[in-house]
C-alpha cells in the first residue's frame, strides 16, 4: 500500500528541487502516491490567493506533506504561506537538524545539533498594527492608559504572545524529541533578563515542565550570549529550544556554520500533520537555470521518510548524501562545482541504489 503525501513544489527554485526530492526518494523503493497541490506566487496568479483551501485540504486529509521554498513579498498585504500553513495546521515544532557534512569544508568540524522553535505564538504570531491608522491610534491610548508609557505617533506595532500552554507543548515536545533520538542536553534560549513578561514566562515554564523530564540535562542561554557561543563553540550543544523569532534567526546562522542553506533540512510538525520542507528560500535569480542545490531538500524528503516510520530509507538517503559530497565529482555551483540540480540527484539517488559499499 503506497503512502498518500501531498507535493507543493512552491515557487523559484522550488519545482526543480522538489522534483530532484522526488528521484531520490522513488529509489528507495518506498510506495509514495504524491498528491500536487500549490501555493505561493503560483497559486496567487491562479487562485487569487497564496494558500488554496484546496491544498490545506489535501494536507489534512494525507496528513503530511513534502514542500518546496516559497517567495514571501516584503512589505506587502500578503501573509506569509509559510506562517499561515504553521497556524492553521496547529504545526507549532520547527525541527532543524544542522550536522557537519563530509566533504563540506567549514570553519567548525563535528557539528551536530538540532533546533527546535516554537512556531505559532512569538512576534510572527502576525498580530501588527500599520503605522498611522486608526487601530494603532487605539493601540497608543490604550498602552497609555494602562501602562503610562507614551509610544510615539508614527509608530509601527508587532505584538509577541508567549503562553504558558504554547511554551509548554513545545518544551514537552523538545525532551521527548531529545529522548527518541538519543539526545542529552536541552538548552533553551532567552531574553528573560528584559522582556520578562513573554521571555521570562517562556523560561519560567520551561524551567516547570523541564524538571519532569529527567532523563535529559537542562540548560538555559540568553540569546546574545548563545549567539556568541554558538559561533565560537557550536560542538557544545545538543538540542536548542528557542522561541519563534529567536529559533528563526539561530537555524540560519546554524545552517552557515555546516556549509549553508542549501544543506539544511527541515519540518514543521504538530501533533496531527508534518510539513517538511528545506531551510532556504525561493532563490528566484538561480530558478530555472538548473544550479539549485537539492540536498537540503532530499535530507527534508528523509526526514519524511522517517516520519513515515521508513528508518532504513530514510538512512538510506542521509548515507547516500554523505557519499556524493565525499566523492566531490558531483557538486553544485554554491559547493565549488558545476553539475546541474538533477545531475546531484541522479547521483544520490544511484548511491541509494548501490548502498554505502556501492
Amino acid at each position: 500500500m503506497a503512502y498518500r503525501v501531498v507535493l507543493v513544489p512552491g515557487d523559484g527554485i522550488g519545482p526543480e528541487v522538489a522534483e530532484a526530492a522526488r528521484l531520490v526518494l522513488a529509489a528507495t523503493g518506498v510506495d509514495i502516491d504524491w498528491i500536487p497541490a500549490e501555493a505561493g506566487s503560483g497559486a496567487l496568479e491562479r487562485t487569487g490567493t497564496t494558500l488554496p483551501a484546496e491544498t490545506l485540504d489535501a494536507i489534512k486529509g494525507a496528513g503530511i506533506a513534502l514542500k518546496g521554498p516559497i517567495t514571501t513579498p516584503v512589505g506587502t498585504g500578503f501573509r506569509s504561506v509559510n506562517v499561515a500553513l504553521r497556524q492553521e495546521l496547529d504545526l507549532f515544532a520547527a525541527v532543524r537538524p544542522c550536522r557537519t557534512l563530509p566533504g563540506v569544508p567549514t570553519r567548525h568540524p563535528n557539528v551536530d545539533l538540532v533546533v527546535i522553535r516554537e512556531n505559532t505564538e512569538d512576534l510572527y504570531q502576525g498580530i501588527e498594527f500599520e503605522e498611522g491608522s486608526e487601530q494603532a491610534a487605539h493601540l497608543r491610548t490604550r498602552v497609555a492608559e494602562l501602562s503610562g508609557y507614551a509610544i510615539r505617533e508614527d509608530v509601527g506595532v508587532t505584538l509577541k504572545p508567549i503562553s504558558v500552554q504554547g511554551t509548554r507543548r513545545i518544551v514537552y515536545f523538545a525532551f521527548d524529541f531529545a529522548r527518541w533520538n538519543q539526545r542529552g542536553v536541552v538548552t533553551v534560549g532567552h531574553k528573560a533578563n528584559i522582556m520578562r513578561f513573554s521571555d521570562g514566562l517562556f523560561l519560567k515554564t520551561a524551567r516547570e515542565e523541564a524538571a519532569n523530564h529527567y532523563d535529559i540535562e537542562y540548560r538555559e542561554a540568553q540569546i546574545d550570549q548563545l549567539s556568541m557561543r554558538l559561533s565560537r563553540e557550536p560542538q557544545s550543544f545538543d538540542v536548542l529550544l528557542l522561541p519563534n523569532l529567536y529559533g528563526d534567526i539561530l537555524s540560519d546562522l546554524c545552517a552557515g556554520l555546516v556549509g549553508g542553506l542549501g544543506l539544511v533540512p527541515g519540518a514543521n510538525l504538530g501533533w496531527e500533520y508534518a510539513v517538511f520542507e528545506p531551510v532556504h528560500g525561493s532563490a528566484p535569480d538561480i530558478a530555472g537555470t538548473g544550479q539549485a542545490n537539492p540536498i537540503a531538500m532530499v535530507l527534508s524528503g528523509a526526514m519524511l521518510l522517517r516520519q513515515l516510520g521508513e528508518m532504513r530509507a530514510g538512512a538510506a538517503v542521509e548515507l547516500a548524501v554523505d557519499a556524493v559530497l565525499v566523492g566531490r565529482r558531483v557538486r553544485t555551483p554554491d559547493l565549488g562545482g558545476e553539475s546541474t540540480t538533477m545531475q546531484v540527484a541522479e547521483a544520490i539517488a544511484e548511491a541509494v541504489r548501490t548502498g554505502p559499499a556501492g
